[in-house]
């Protein structure tokens, strides 16, 4: 994959330039493991590395410094300004061990933010990035977090990373928990970080339960029943062929 560095100043590379260094060396280890046993065959032709305020406002409108198309990658390497925006995820909510986890959120788990994106290309995704992507599109972000967290992560820091989200899920629930998890993608990035935040979780949440607890820590059993679901059809929406709650937050 290409390198392409999008900075207003050169200054602004050479800060960063360590930490995409160390990022590419740990993508390039984590992009083989991907080829072995998650079906990607065809990489991006490229990461794009910018800053926040390009990645949100200039390449494009998604409110999130990390997002991938057909052929690019967008990642903002600035663990700062991450860590800022993972705090206004609280929305002024008194959550003591979530803030705290935040305001040191490591580059590792940036890192895996990273990984996430990549993931998106693994084959054994059956929708194109062209298509409307709004079909159980759940399924897909819940799982592109699921596997590098869970293969990348010590324990320790996988841990952290899903109680954290389940006292977030816990907390918006009552706010923003009342539609189906299938809706997911009609309307992903309208609202506000928090709202938009919420489907991430209990995606994430809910691919966990379906490999660790219904599929017994077998990820590849529960694609299997993904890819069964779209040969019969999607004659019901995949939260029942899985037999889920819509609801999330498992």
């Amino acid at each position: 994959m290409k390198q392409i560095y999008a900075f207003e100043r050169k200054e602004e590379f050479l800060k960063y330039q360590d930490v995409i260094q160390r990022f590419v060396e740990k993508l390039s280890e984590y992009r083989i493991i991907l080829e072995q046993q998650y079906g990607l065959t065809e990489l991006p032709k490229g990461i794009l590395w910018t800053n926040e305020e390009l990645a949100t406002k200039v390449f494009s409108n998604i409110p999130i410094p990390a997002y991938t198309n057909k052929d690019l990658i967008y990642m903002s390497p600035d663990v700062e300004s991450w860590r800022k925006l993972l705090l206004r995820q609280l929305d002024e909510k008194e959550l003591p061990d979530v803030q705290k986890f935040y305001e040191s959120f490591s580059e590792n788990q940036i890192f895996i933010i990273l990984a996430h994106e990549l993931t998106h290309h693994s084959d054994l995704f059956i929708d194109e990035f062209e298509d409307a992507r709004e079909n159980s599109i759940w399924f897909e972000e819940g799982m592109c977090f699921y596997l590098p967290r869970k293969l990348l992560l010590s324990d320790q820091e996988f841990n952290e990373i899903t109680n954290t989200e389940i006292q977030l899920c816990e907390a918006f629930k009552g706010k923003y928990g009342k539609h189906s998890l299938e809706d997911f993608g009609t309307s992903s990035y309208r609202g506000s970080l928090s709202s938009i935040m919420f489907d991430y979780w209990r995606s994430y949440l809910s691919v966990r339960y379906l490999v660790e607890v219904h599929a017994n820590n077998n990820v590849i059993q529960v694609f299997d029943t993904y890819h069964k679901w779209d040969r019969e059809g999607r004659k019901v929406p995949l939260t029942e062929y899985f037999e889920i709650s819509p609801l999330g937050c498992l």
